[in-house]
């Protein structure tokens, strides 16, 4: 069921919140603003903050179709509107089929920005346009020319426009500068790591199912981890998953020997992880555990 636009900053925090996605003030302004006046949000960050969440609550909350573009180096502008089926087509040229035949719809592979330019009966669709900083600068003048008429080509049937924009949503982790002509054609906000009591929130919302003092000491525990010097840093959702594996196996606190079995949850890299050996993780807990007693 679709659901209407928010009217305000707070309804629209409040429309995520009931997705599972809290966010704070700003980012809840740009994504209002966005709705408000149809225009693209960019979006950079770590890996794992929540970049992409925010496209997939979105859709949730307003009863739209999610369309999602995966970028990667070598995606070019044909791969990301159409292809052909030319199989298919071959097919039905051995059957006397006329090039207007094969050159239809019926034959046509419509790729994520050609499905987001068209109409859907529930409204205009959620297209996320993930990791754009993996591809290459030629794939990013394309996009910025679509996005600013909101409309793609193919040569053999013409020029599709979308009847309304869609809710367009870009993320990148930052792996390369992004072109400014791009960024200026949306609005930008820089999704950084949760403070404490968000990320709590957030893993309340997430993973309810985990008990208060386990959730507290986790969060807890993954804010210290972002502190020490790792080759890559647990995002959120490394927290949400930790949280889920614990209480899969009916965990309650944490302990040295729990967080050793299941570090593989949080951290990604083998020296991330001995470097995170014995002492030093009772060195984290202890001090976690002394600041949660405090608080």
């Amino acid at each position: 069921m679709t659901s209407k636009l928010p009217k305000s900053i707070d309804e629209t925090q409040a429309m995520l919140a009931k997705s599972g996605y809290i966010c704070d003030r700003g980012l809840g302004t740009l994504t209002f603003l966005s709705l408000t006046l149809a225009r693209p949000i960019f979006l950079e960050g770590e890996a794992g903050v929540g970049k992409t969440e925010l496209a997939k609550s979105l859709a949730k909350s307003l009863g739209r179709d999610l369309i999602r573009l995966q970028c990667y180096e070598g995606l070019d502008a044909s791969s990301a509107v159409y292809e052909w089926n030319f199989a298919a087509q071959m097919l039905a040229m051995r059957n006397g089929a006329t090039d207007d035949d094969i050159y239809s719809d019926k034959f046509l592979l419509k790729r994520a920005l050609l499905q987001a330019m068209e109409p859907h009966k529930n409204g205009p669709p959620v297209l996320l346009i993930d990791e754009i900083d993996r591809t290459d600068a030629p794939f990013e003048a394309f996009l910025l020319e679509a996005l600013s008429d909101f409309q793609v080509t193919v040569p053999e049937i013409g020029t599709v426009t979308a009847p309304e924009p869609p809710i367009v949503i870009l993320t990148s982790n930052r792996t390369r500068e992004v072109h400014d002509a791009l960024k200026r054609r949306c609005l930008y906000h820089w999704v950084d790591y949760p403070d404490f009591d968000q990320e709590l929130e957030i893993l309340t919302a997430r993973v309810p199912q985990a008990k208060a003092d386990l959730s507290e000491q986790v969060v807890a525990f993954v804010q210290r981890l972002r502190d020490e010097d790792l080759f890559k840093k647990p995002g959120l959702a490394e927290t949400l998953d930790w949280a889920k594996c614990l209480v899969a196996l009916d965990v309650v606190a944490l302990s040295p020997d729990v967080i050793a079995d299941t570090i593989g949850a949080v951290l990604k890299y083998q020296d991330d992880i001995a470097r995170m050996h014995g002492s030093e993780v009772n060195r984290i807990l202890d001090s976690v555990r002394a600041d949660l007693r405090s608080a």
